[in-house]
């Protein structure tokens, strides 16, 4: 084993939330290091980043905060105190302006994650944080120093404040695995189960509609489930159902499925026409024209929206329905979703630290000096930005609840 190594803050995960925790410590005075098990920092930020980096959302903060549910109570302290206007104008000070999308969701001009993960880390070195890669975290020692794991084998840190920010178990290919699970079990903390969050569902399609339409999106679609109706795309997968519309219900249908073993969505696929509307279009004659060129041109439905109405209306077929049925049943196509997509496959996870288990300032209360921070914590939101500004804001927080465990 090498010899112990002291820092006065330990941040462990070089995602955004540790990465947030280290430059408020390190703005402090603080000699901050920060660990991480993979060989570069932020690679889970760039994976979310690869198609856009979503930092945040426009919308007003009471909507904001009711994004994250249950949840909504913990996080608004740390949300107020790092709001979404102070994530843009934080990303502003790094050279990389934002802009706010058609949706209100707030991007990057550059678009991607990649630059503004280098002005940060520039930055970072600049504040004098130190980057120890390939290093990780397996516990504590019987003195209560940080175990790690190294290619050169296990060496030790002792710190004055820990700051945890080791994710969910969502990509743990990436990094975030969730073993931090059981060392935290067995000092006693309560930790909800970790759950795919922002996920993917399995439905049993044929054979025929599969081989078809995966890959396929339906857009501008509106699905429903319960009281709750979201607007967006959904794409079909060989093994069923996901995207933006999905991953908004994917809390209430994840519950669902955990009770009754299946849940039932409907997804209404001419969401921007009335039902009487499309009833009078669908009451033309169909000639010889074939069903689905009937209903392209009468309902205009796409060929994968045409499939799914026959594939998962069996019981109501186009064929025989009369026009006022068949277009109540073409805005709202029930859609049986039979399980969970494996949360290595999730956006992000659900499940993590009670709340009930970290102060105020995010320190662990079992562990004096120990903070939590990002997706560790038990809350869930859908995309949109809102993950990105949950986990920048709690480990800003965090590391404000660390300086000032230093200060005592």
């Amino acid at each position: 084993m090498r010899d112990a190594l002291h820092t006065q803050a330990a941040v462990l995960g070089a995602g955004p939330a540790g990465l947030m925790a280290a430059e408020v410590l390190a703005r402090g005075g603080v000699r901050v290091t920060v660990f991480d098990a993979m060989p570069s920092a932020g690679r889970k930020l760039l994976m979310a980043g690869r198609g856009g980096l979503n930092l945040t959302h426009s919308e007003p903060l009471p909507q904001f905060l009711a994004r994250y549910g249950a949840a909504a109570t913990y996080l608004q302290p740390a949300i107020d105190s790092f709001t979404p206007a102070a994530l843009r104008q934080w990303a502003g000070d790094l050279d990389q302006p934002t802009f706010v999308g058609s949706s209100g969701r707030v991007f990057p001009k550059a678009f991607k994650a990649s630059p503004l993960l280098r002005a940060w880390l520039k930055r970072l070195d600049t504040l004098g944080v130190r980057l120890a890669l390939r290093h990780r975290w397996s516990g504590w020692d019987h003195d209560d120093r940080l175990k790690f794991q190294t290619p050169d084998g296990e060496r030790t840190v002792a710190a004055d404040t820990t700051v945890m920010a080791l994710g969910g178990a969502s990509w743990p290919r990436l990094g975030s695995d969730g073993a931090w699970v059981e060392q935290l079990a067995s000092r006693g903390i309560v930790v909800s189960p970790l759950r795919p969050a922002n996920c993917a569902f399995d439905v049993a399609w044929s054979d025929v509609f599969r081989d078809r339409f995966e890959g396929q999106p339906l857009k501008n679609v509106a699905l429903s489930f319960g009281p709750h109706t979201v607007r967006g795309e959904a794409l079909v997968t060989r093994e069923g159902i996901e995207g933006g519309g999905i991953y908004a219900l994917s809390a209430a249908l994840r519950e669902r499925i955990d009770i009754a073993g299946n849940a039932v969505l409907y997804i209404n696929l001419r969401a921007d026409a009335a039902t009487d509307q499309l009833a009078a279009r669908l009451s033309t004659s169909r000639g010889k024209q074939s069903m689905s060129n009937w209903l392209r041109k009468a309902a205009g439905l796409s060929p994968v929206a045409i499939g799914l109405l026959r594939e998962a209306a069996t019981d109501h077929h186009p064929a025989s329905a009369q026009p006022a049925s068949l277009a109540a049943l073409i805005h709202a196509v029930p859609l049986t979703l039979t399980g969970i997509a494996p949360l290595a496959r999730a956006i992000s996870s659900a499940g993590g630290v009670a709340f009930s288990e970290v102060d105020d300032d995010y320190m662990i209360r079992r562990l004096p000096g120990v903070f939590a921070a990002g997706e560790m914590l038990d809350w869930e939101a859908p995309t949109g930005g809102y993950l990105l500004q949950a986990s920048f804001a709690t480990g800003a927080a965090a590391g404000r609840g660390a300086l000032k465990w230093l200060r005592r």
